[in-house]
């Protein structure tokens, strides 16, 4: 009996034991407090990156206008030329002999009219007979144009200032009418297009009838800024109904000559959102792939909620679906809590908590 009394005892003692050190411990945790916010409710912009396609202002195919052997090359591969420089030129012989002959015929005809008009000044020949004379020198004079334009097109220029790209046909090769010869491009200033979706086309309209133009800025293949800023100059027409985009195209000035007919890169470009939702980064956690917030209801428990996040920037997020401006979320200390917890909280308001972050601006 005493043995059994002495049992019991010290298992009441342990059991109090036991109770009273669980009681403090979750006084401790009811201790602390976690700062709470909410989302940033304001109008903003962010910096959306799109990839684009980079020609040259002008970029033309230089084609042979006459059937010939290429008898000269006076340019080289990759060379710069200047407006109206001599570019390739075509055996003219064909065509000077040509020219000759329909001077020569131009002469003939030209004696003859002469011959006609004195006799129609004595009125020897009709009128009709010196207008007919008229006529064939007027065809014969048109002939003479038409050579020499044949034996021009032998000489090929360039239309424009710029760059020259490989040989399409080496010197001595036979070439027919509209061979290709090489192509050229004008780098001065480059053509940057990219696609945007429907709604930031929208959300660009709304913002661009404040500014006449809108700069935009080119991260080029090595993940560098190209230094100089475009313009966003014009917008295609119609929307392609497969992707829901549609087109802008941007000029950038390329006085150095970096940039290439045919590079790739990327445009970033400054799009406006009004009435934009604001969170820490911090304030978020990822579960299977999907980014997730404890949202603390009026009786102070907190439930994870799954989070929609629109554009990304240092340090925050701007969420498009799951968050309302009313909402209160946990700031800190989301890795000590889980579902249905009851917490204390201190509320902290989501500007002060925004300006201390890295990225800020109003």
């Amino acid at each position: 009996m005493k043995r059994g009394f002495l049992l019991t005892l010290l298992g009441m003692s342990a059991l109090y034991g036991s109770t009273s050190c669980s009681e403090k411990h979750h006084e401790k945790e009811e201790k602390i407090k976690f700062l709470v916010t909410s989302p940033l409710q304001k109008d903003t912009t962010i910096t959306k990156e799109y990839v684009s396609q980079i020609h040259a202002y002008q970029h033309i195919e230089v084609r042979a206008l006459e059937k010939g052997y290429l008898q000269k090359i006076y340019v080289d591969e990759g060379q710069s030329v200047r407006e109206g420089q001599l570019m390739f030129q075509i055996m003219p012989m064909v065509y000077k002999a040509e020219l000759q002959k329909s001077k020569a015929e131009a002469s003939y005809v030209g004696i003859e009219y002469q011959n006609t008009k004195l006799l129609a000044d004595k009125n020897v020949v009709s009128k009709n007979e010196l207008a007919l004379a008229q006529a064939k020198l007027d065809k014969a004079n048109a002939e003479v144009g038409l050579a020499k334009t044949h034996l021009d097109f032998t000489t090929i220029r360039a239309p424009f200032s710029g760059m020259m790209d490989h040989f399409q046909a080496r010197l001595g090769s036979l070439v027919d009418e509209g061979d290709l010869l090489t192509t050229l491009s004008d780098n001065s200033k480059m053509w940057v297009y990219f696609n945007v979706p429907e709604a930031e086309y929208l959300a660009y309209k709304a913002h661009a009838r404040t500014e006449a133009e809108t700069k935009v800025k080119l991260r080029m293949a090595d993940n560098e800024e190209f230094k100089h800023p475009g313009v966003v100059q014009t917008i295609e027409a119609d929307f392609n109904n497969e992707t829901g985009n549609i087109a802008f195209r941007a000029t950038f000035p390329n006085p150095e000559g970096l940039l290439r007919n045919g590079e790739t890169g990327s445009v970033l470009m400054t799009v406006p959102l009004k009435n934009a939702l604001i969170i820490p980064q911090k304030a978020t956690f990822e579960v299977l792939e999907k980014k997730f917030v404890y949202v603390v209801d009026a009786k102070h428990k907190v439930h994870q909620t799954e989070v929609t996040v629109a554009s990304e920037m240092p340090d925050l997020y701007i969420i498009s679906a799951g968050l309302k401006a009313t909402d209160k979320i946990m700031l800190e200390g989301i890795r000590k809590v889980k579902e249905g917890d009851k917490i204390r909280f201190t509320y902290a308001e989501p500007k002060s908590v925004i300006s201390h972050l890295k990225v800020y601006s109003e």
